[in-house]
């Protein structure tokens, strides 16, 4: 095949000789691809260090038809990942986005809008040393791509539509929302207070910026901080959805201590 251009993100790293890796992208053109980089490990090769780990570049790349590794011929650095040095909390973030995205997707099935996040993402963990919202939003909308985002707007079972009253939880299951109605003493693990289901709605809006989704009215009456039940309860449906999709829990997790 001829060789095609592509913007892509570095998501994992290989050895494969002496002077050669397996370097897996991210690409927004093709989604996934392992590809062989012939002299990555020299120190004046061709690709110099566009290929750290998290770096945005632009690559060319021979895409086989079969199980056999691509090739990647050059690479040219468009930026590369620098979170804050203070905390290394951003950077087990950054690192947490990059095995979602190597795990989570398949090979030559591409999501330019999930790769258009994940930049948005790195760029955050850029700024803010507490990244908290924005692996919140990543993983809701990563869990909507790869289509393991539960129904949040009426119940699985009986279909009724989800609605506040002051004494009602809901469960949240693989399958989405159990109304009380529907509940069984095996889904107590995992009842939620409805404030928290409306949290878990907002983020998972697709055109919504973070800043005005944590800033909505909507939320006003919803307690936001970390020692927040609404947010422990958010906290613990997103990771049981991620560890469910992926069927293992992410290595990462354990490095954030969520």
């Amino acid at each position: 095949m001829p060789p095609e251009k592509a913007e892509a993100l570095v998501i994992r790293q290989a050895d494969f000789s002496e002077s050669s890796r397996v370097v897996t992208f991210f690409t927004r053109e093709f989604g996934k691809s392992s590809a062989l980089a012939k002299g990555a490990k020299r120190l004046k090769g061709p690709f110099e260090v566009s290929l750290d780990l998290l770096a945005h570049v632009r690559i060319v790349l021979y895409r086989k038809d079969s199980d056999v590794l691509d090739l990647v011929t050059e690479s040219q650095l468009i930026k590369r990942f620098a979170p804050p040095q203070r905390t290394m909390l951003p950077l087990y973030s950054g690192y947490y986005v990059a095995e979602l995205l190597d795990l989570g997707t398949e090979p030559h099935d591409p999501h330019p809008d999930l790769f258009d996040l994940a930049l948005e993402t790195l760029e955050r963990l850029e700024r803010e040393t507490d990244s908290r919202w924005a692996l919140l939003r990543f993983e809701l909308r990563w869990l909507r791509e790869i289509g393991h985002l539960a129904e949040l707007d009426c119940c699985s079972l009986c279909g009724v539509e989800a609605l506040s009253t002051s004494t009602e939880r809901y469960w949240v299951t693989p399958g989405g929302l159990v109304c009380p109605r529907c509940g069984r003493p095996e889904y107590s693990e995992s009842a939620i207070q409805f404030a928290s289901v409306r949290l878990l709605r907002h983020l998972a809006e697709e055109l919504s910026p973070l800043e005005e989704i944590i800033d909505s009215p909507e939320l006003h009456d919803v307690p936001l901080d970390p020692s927040s039940i609404q947010w422990k309860e958010v906290r613990r449906v997103v990771t049981a959805a991620v560890c469910h999709a992926l069927d293992r829990r992410p290595k990462m997790l354990d490095y954030l201590k969520f």
